[in-house]
């Protein structure tokens, strides 16, 4: 019967789609419904365009054709959808009709939701710093608002996140305002998607285009805010990851998205304070290292918003009986927040002063000597330095821990570098008194970290006092003297030679240290030995960095050095000339005379001296840099000195060469860098 009047049925239920009345357009989808039912696919074809074309007139026309689709999509969207979709998605995007009829659609929509994003993406970017874009972004939000079953949940983010890759900024800044949107306004749970989310958003901390930047911040920070205390603790590892992920890409140390000014690291700093301040100690330690990646990520001016929220709990855990690893993670954390915002750090001054000193004392090694690097940092915020020094003298004079000692010794000579100048006259006598005594003690541990700190100490001190010290107790090379006091004496020298050079040589020292070094190398006792050959390479190192002919007389000893029976002598020898090199390049004549005898260990079948000479090799003959060098020493050395050379850079220099230069300890200053 209905077949008889489809003819004119179609016209009427079209009219009755887009009526002025609600009502009308209400009874009109279910007569659709039913139209459909009989007829099929004819009932979309042969009504819907004629509203989809009533929809780019505007006006009141345009709105009725619209909630009279709407009223079709709420009764019949899995059959109209798919006819609808490709039409609405075809440019020029119709952005309100997809937002309003997607609304009703429910969960039809997810089989259509990717292409409907794309269209909407791609609009929102065109329409950019244009009259729409008010238009455009709200009726995009609407449509990403209206979805709230899990599958087109994960439809959002994943297509979403997948704009983030694109190659326009454009694409890539509509895809975050919608995120933003609608993690922070959606309601929907999407709590199994974070680590997805922060992966992508911290991905995009690293864009080039400040205005992605900014909506990628916000919308981080929207997805963390939804996050309870519980959650945020068991999102600590996800962080992470994704920081770690991210540094890896960034370029000149810092992560643009953490740098925005008055914004910063807002977005993951609540979920790092509560781990430090509630998490169990696991997450204790994740949080501060992931903190201090991120403070390590952060511009200074970005980070003096959070100082006073980052600086608070970690001195508080401090003070709480944790295991070693959670101090040791706080200890590092504020070591590179000392180093990121100085000076801003001064009302803590002495809670952290306070907090590093007491970790000082602690029965963990790592723990120390963290607190130690620590307060060297925080040393160059001071302006009364005295009572610090003061508090250090005493922990090095009555503690009777010795391993305890070293670690202070270690400290002290950190804050030696940093403050040594601002000390008193009455503080610098008693401490040097005290040190001075340590130099012969049997304990080595407390020798070395007294003679670095000796050694130190005749870099800061008035000129004066240096040349009175080194004169009574240094420069004093006595062969009947205990050989420990001989190898105490060695090593102030070895770091006053690093550190001092030029205020040796104010004092007029200079001769006499080079003197007493080149005794030092020829003693029969190998740590006095060993120490001698390292104050050679610093005064050859400093001597080529100021331009000055290097002695021959320390030529000569590194030269008899690498010849010595003890391989860590050789090593040593070796490692001095490679020093040298870097500080500056070798004349032809300085390598004529040292390669035949670094040929001598490199030769051997495989030993430390081998390896060390190899190394030395390719940094005094610049290998990295290409031949040249090689090609005219060969030449100068000619017969079968120069053919060994050859041989040798074929067999190994030639493959060390081609590895980037390792940034080693050089061992010239042992555990007392602090760093």
């Amino acid at each position: 019967m209905v077949m008889q009047f489809v003819d004119s049925l179609v016209p009427t239920v079209r009219r009755a789609l887009c009526d002025d009345l609600a009502n009308v357009r209400k009874a009109a989808a279910l007569t659709f419904d039913r139209l459909h039912s009989t007829i099929g696919s004819r009932a979309m074809q042969e009504i819907l365009p004629p509203l989809l074309e009533q929809l780019s007139e505007g006006g009141a026309s345009a709105a009725a054709a619209l909630d009279g689709l709407q009223q079709v999509m709420a009764i019949r969207s899995r059959d109209v959808l798919p006819f609808l979709v490709p039409k609405l998605t075809t440019r020029p995007v119709n952005s309100r009709a997809l937002a309003q009829l997607s609304s009703v659609a429910g969960e039809a929509l997810n089989r259509h939701l990717s292409r409907i994003l794309q269209a909407l993406v791609e609009t929102v970017e065109e329409a950019f710093g244009t009259e729409s874009e008010d238009d455009e972004l709200s009726n995009s939000r609407l449509l990403v608002l209206s979805v709230n079953d899990d599958l087109g949940v994960q439809c959002i983010i994943e297509e979403l996140l997948a704009c983030f890759k694109h190659q326009h900024p454009g694409r890539r800044r509509a895809a975050a305002d919608l995120l933003h949107t609608f993690c922070s306004q959606s309601g929907v749970d999407y709590l199994t998607h974070v680590p997805t989310l922060m992966r992508g958003l911290l991905r995009l901390f690293n864009d080039p285009d400040q205005s992605v930047l900014i909506k990628a911040w916000e919308a981080l920070s929207a997805v963390t805010k939804t996050l309870s205390p519980p959650d945020q603790l068991s999102h600590i590892g996800h962080l992470r990851q994704a920081v770690r992920f991210i540094s890896d890409d960034v370029s000149g140390g810092l992560l643009p998205g953490f740098c925005i000014p008055k914004k910063g690291i807002a977005p993951v700093l609540p979920i790092l304070r509560e781990g430090i301040l509630n998490g169990p100690p696991e997450l204790k330690e994740q949080a501060a290292c992931t903190l201090g990646e991120v403070i390590s990520l952060t511009s200074t001016e970005a980070l003096k918003p959070s100082v006073v929220p980052i600086t608070g709990p970690l001195i508080r855990i401090l003070g709480d009986r944790f295991g070693w690893n959670v101090k040791v993670a706080l200890l590092e954390t504020l070591r590179i927040l000392i180093i990121k915002v100085g000076v801003v750090l001064k009302p803590f001054l002495p809670q952290l002063q306070t907090t590093f000193i007491k970790a000082l004392h602690d029965s963990n090694r790592a723990v120390r000597l963290r607190a130690s690097a620590a307060l060297q940092r925080l040393v160059v915020l001071h302006t009364r330095v005295d009572p610090l020094f003061t508090e250090l003298h005493n922990g090095v004079k009555n503690i009777d821990d010795q391993s305890i000692r070293e670690t202070i010794l270690q400290a002290l000579r950190g804050v030696l570098l940093g403050a040594g100048k601002k000390m008193g006259e009455a503080v610098r006598k008693t401490l040097s008194t005290t040190l001075i005594a340590l130099l012969g003690t049997p304990e080595d541990s407390i020798r070395l970290a007294a003679g670095a700190c000796v050694g130190v100490f005749c870099c800061v001190a008035p000129v004066e006092e240096i040349t009175a010290l080194m004169q009574t107790h240094i420069l004093v090379d006595d062969p009947i003297a205990e050989w420990t006091l001989r190898h105490g004496q060695a090593l102030v020298l070895n770091e006053t030679a690093s550190e001092g050079a030029a205020t040796l040589k104010e004092a007029g020292l200079w001769d006499s240290v080079v003197t007493c070094a080149l005794q030092h190398a020829k003693a029969d006792r190998l740590p006095i030995c060993m120490a001698g050959v390292r104050t050679l390479g610093h005064i050859w190192s400093h001597s080529s960095q100021v331009s000055e002919p290097v002695p021959t007389s320390v030529v000569t000893a590194l030269n008899t050095a690498l010849g010595h029976s003890s391989g860590e002598i050789r090593v040593e020898a070796a490692r001095s000339m490679r020093l040298a090199a870097k500080a500056s390049p070798l004349s032809d004549d300085l390598l004529v005379a040292i390669v035949p005898a670094l040929l001598t260990n490199a030769k051997e079948k495989s030993s430390p001296a081998k390896l060390a000479s190899d190394q030395t090799l390719v940094s005094v003959l610049r290998l990295r840099e290409g031949t040249g060098v090689l090609q005219g020493i060969v030449s100068r050395l000619g017969g079968s000195t120069g053919q060994l050379l050859n041989d040798v850079h074929r067999k190994s220099l030639a493959r060390i060469a081609q590895s980037p230069e390792e940034d080693e300890d050089d061992g010239f200053v042992d555990d007392f860098s602090g760093q």
